[in-house]
């Protein structure tokens, strides 16, 4: 009669090592919206954990790009809101095996239909590990996502946010079955109202956790906006 409890469990461990690995979706541990005399901001910190299957690509040198957009809608009761304002970041992770550093260049754009390829970046840094870059990839301070004069002071607006992992910016051949490959699905999609009311700029201490550099790796490197 002992046979069976180890044949079930048997049984049982060999259903889960089929299971299909999902990557876990970006866990949000800050998120404020500040609304100045100036503009709208952003700041927010996710925990991302790519999956297995992510993870190797990242070490076989394959560039992943992730993009936080932005829209900003102003609710109107008689009609559909009106989005009065949009904003989008693209950050591209890449490991450098030469140096056995990761590298994340942040781009302010949109990419064309050429891909990440076609990206201009101005700003790059360099990471020990894949956590910290990971950590700087996840992370946004006062993220500008409208100016003031765009938000009505007699109506109410909201922000509608996502952030994830974009396959379409791969190179086509990695694209090729990855949609229906659900480790590969990082995204989060989040509404927040904003503040009926514009306060003081505090800076970029708008809240508990948040950091005021925003990627923080060895070195900085600058490059002009082409």
């Amino acid at each position: 009669m002992r046979v069976w409890p180890r044949l079930f469990l048997g049984l049982v461990l060999s259903l889960l090592a089929l299971w299909p690995v999902h990557a876990q979706a970006p866990q949000v541990e800050q998120l404020v919206l500040q609304r100045t005399p100036e503009a709208l901001f952003l700041s927010a910190r996710m925990a991302l954990q790519p999956s297995p299957v992510v993870e190797d690509a990242l070490y076989k040198a394959v560039p992943l790009y992730f993009v936080w957009h932005a829209d900003v809608y102003r609710q109107r009761w008689y009609w559909t809101d009106k989005r009065v304002a949009s904003a989008t970041r693209t950050l591209r992770l890449a490991y450098q095996p030469l140096t056995r550093r990761w590298r994340v260049s942040l781009s302010n754009e949109t990419a064309a239909t050429s891909g990440g390829a076609s990206l201009q970046y101005a700003l790059h840094q360099n990471f020990d590990s894949l956590n910290e870059a990971l950590a700087g990839v996840g992370r946004v301070v006062r993220w500008r996502l409208a100016d003031s004069a765009q938000l009505d002071p007699e109506a109410r607006h909201e922000v509608e946010f996502s952030f994830g992992l974009d396959l379409s910016l791969l190179p086509r051949p990695f694209q090729i079955g990855m949609g229906n490959q659900p480790e590969w699905t990082v995204e989060l999609r989040q509404a927040l109202p904003v503040p009926g009311q514009a306060e003081p700029d505090r800076g970029p201490d708008v809240g508990a956790g948040v950091q005021a550099v925003e990627l923080t790796g060895e070195a900085i490197v600058s490059e002009p906006a082409r």
